[in-house]
């Protein structure tokens, strides 16, 4: 089992900044891929950003070279750092960990940017 816990949501105005952070715990080793996913409701989930073991990543169009995706392997933490926030941006953020055989969530943390 692996354990997600995300924090930094908040609310901000457009044009500002959040930074989100994914703690994990359990067994890490079978993790391959991490990555922040956000959904609005009505709507179906979706990919924001995604990093793998070899540190390659994935971002989606609408939040490519605003966002940026890391981790620190020593404080098994994952990052997501939100800059020019737009009011588009606004959603539940949830953590993801992908093993070869299940795929873990964490419980999301809620960003809202106003204009």
């Amino acid at each position: 089992q692996v354990q997600l816990v995300e924090s930094g949501g908040g609310s901000v105005q457009a044009g500002g900044s959040l930074r989100l952070s994914c703690v994990a715990s359990g067994r890490l080793l079978e993790i391959h891929t991490m990555g922040w996913y956000r959904q609005t409701p009505g709507k179906q989930r979706e990919l924001v950003a995604t990093i793998d073991l070899g540190g390659s990543t994935n971002y989606a169009a609408s939040v490519k070279a605003r966002f940026t995706i890391s981790t620190d392997n020593a404080k098994n933490t994952m990052y997501l750092q939100m800059n020019s926030l737009k009011p588009e941006d606004t959603a539940v953020y949830y953590c993801k960990a992908d093993s070869d055989w299940v795929d873990y969530w964490g419980q999301g943390t809620q960003v809202t940017v106003s204009s």
